[in-house]
């Protein structure tokens, strides 16, 4: 019997094992030296002034708003076509998100819908760089930088991605980026913030550990006072040791990873050209580089005598792993109670919503288990298909 092929799995060799091996028999597993080496090695190679490691990619969202002041009566627009973590951590601040549609062929946020929905409450807009390419940030900053509306990039996808020349995550915006163990690299669980301005990242590390003044390494190792002082209430956001070690192993391999998915990715488009039934991912039309953290096709509904979830149950039951990304967010019941963003309001989102279906996609997958995959989605497509107009019955 064949094995499953699942939709993602981490690349995890011997040195990353040791690594963390190291960190165990170090007798010091919290944030510490490896956190602080992970920050900088990051922060180098995309350039940025700083990198503030976090426990995740939701801690590092919620904490660029609450230090850029986002809270009770204020608005954030984002797509609706991303993870629950990109409005819900504005609405935990009491702030309001706003959903805005995404264009049609990259599913990337739709500048000129987030234009619309801009008001003088707005204070930030948050571009999902999608499966990993990127928004259209020119046309995005044309519309917030004399606004004094801020950009905070949504880079969970984006690890590796370019706007033009430009690395996400190296300019003077925030940019958050996720290590959970699908992503392009991995901490186990983990993320990263990167920021330019010198003050929004003291008050990043601040809010990141209880709102303290001193972390608890520079406390126990003679860098710092004994005593510390609470200067306001913060979160417990740190990267402990244990995954940073993981993530500096990881961080040196991201260019062949990357690579080999940009390969499986070329692959994919040949192998499924031609298939009237479904449509292949677009890229922006823009110079950029795209770090293909997901490749996500779109069934044409309305040549298939099936919906998109019956289609991955039986990609399953051929032993392939496939995803839904993502559940449009204003059509979840938090955000549908409210009647904030009716059904139908978000035509694009609302379409690729029902169609989508992400195929495995990660460095590991092989040629061979990538032909498995193709051949389980031609199989089903045959057997699915609609007759076309005009055709005998």
């Amino acid at each position: 019997m064949e094995q499953r092929i699942p939709l993602s799995k981490p690349t995890i060799e011997d040195d990353e094992i040791a690594a963390v091996v190291d960190v165990l028999r170090s007798g010091w597993l919290a944030a510490g030296p490896r956190a602080g080496e992970f920050e900088e090695a990051f922060g180098e190679l995309l350039g940025a002034s700083h990198a503030v490691a976090v426990d995740s990619a939701t801690a590092g969202l919620h904490l660029v708003l609450a230090a850029l002041g986002v809270g009770p009566g204020h608005e954030v627009i984002v797509p609706s076509l991303t993870w629950p973590s990109t409005a819900n951590v504005v609405e935990l601040l009491g702030a309001r998100a706003v959903f805005a549609d995404v264009l049609p062929g990259t599913l990337l946020l739709d500048p000129a819908d987030a234009a619309r929905r801009i008001t003088p409450d707005t204070r930030a807009v948050i571009p999902v760089h999608y499966a990993g390419a990127p928004a259209d940030l020119d046309a995005l900053r044309a519309v917030t930088r004399d606004r004094g509306i801020t950009l905070v990039h949504d880079a969970a996808h984006a690890l590796g991605t370019r706007y033009g020349s430009e690395p996400i995550g190296c300019g003077t915006e925030p940019a958050v980026f996720s290590f959970h163990p699908v992503k392009n690299i991995t901490t186990a669980e983990g993320g990263m913030v990167t920021v330019s301005d010198d003050r929004l990242a003291e008050r990043l590390r601040l809010l990141r550990f209880h709102g303290i003044t001193k972390d608890t390494w520079s406390r126990h190792h003679g860098t710092g006072p004994v005593r510390y002082e609470v200067l306001e209430p913060g979160w417990k956001y740190t990267m402990p040791d244990l995954h940073a070690a993981l993530g500096i192993v990881q961080l040196r391999k991201l260019d062949r990873f990357n690579a080999r998915r940009r390969e499986l990715a070329e692959r994919y488009g040949r192998l499924l050209a031609g298939s009237e039934e479904i449509d292949l991912p677009e890229v922006p039309p823009y110079a950029h580089v795209h770090a293909w953290h997901l490749y996500a096709v779109r069934l044409r509904l309305d040549r298939l005598a099936i919906e998109r979830d019956a289609f991955i149950g039986a990609l399953g039951e051929l032993g392939i792993g496939a995803g839904v990304h993502f559940t449009p967010l204003h059509l979840h019941h938090h955000y549908r109670s409210d009647h904030r963003k009716p059904p139908g309001g978000l035509p694009v989102t609302e379409a690729a919503g029902e169609a989508l279906v992400s195929l495995p996609l990660h460095p590991g997958l092989s040629d061979d288990e990538q032909d498995r995959v193709v051949a389980a989605v031609r199989t089903l497509v045959a057997r699915h298909r609609l007759p076309a107009p005009g055709d005998a019955r």
